[in-house]
């Protein structure tokens, strides 16, 4: 039985676009979660950064992170990156993939064929 996919971002981004179309070309069937439309939950996300690391999940190199006030850039810890990212899911790094127990974040096309076979 083939476990469940969800990749997690939003529809306009370049790389979910990458991501989403070697899915499709590789027949992968996902279901596709935009966290700026649908929301993030703050258990799904306290998840991924447990598993991956804040630093991994906060997009730090978006324009949404670069436009925050100093203050708020300042002393990362985190309680803080979460907190941030669920204000504005917009800096979370894209996308997050969710195969059955297996989690990627950002694209890369080796580790998704590694995955997928």
């Amino acid at each position: 039985m083939a476990r469940p996919v969800t990749i997690y971002g939003i529809p306009n981004c370049d790389t979910m676009k990458k991501a989403r179309a070697w899915l499709d070309q590789h027949k992968v069937a996902h279901v596709f979660h935009d966290y700026r439309k649908d929301g993030i939950d703050k258990a799904t996300l306290d998840g991924w950064v447990k598993r991956a690391g804040w630093e991994i999940v906060l997009n730090r190199t978006g324009t949404t992170f670069r436009a925050l006030p100093d203050a708020d850039k300042q002393g990362l810890t985190a309680a803080k990156a979460v907190k941030l990212m669920l204000a504005q899911p917009g800096m979370i790094k894209r996308p997050v993939l969710i195969a059955g127990a297996d989690m990627l974040v950002g694209f890369k096309p080796d580790q998704y064929a590694a995955l997928f076979g």
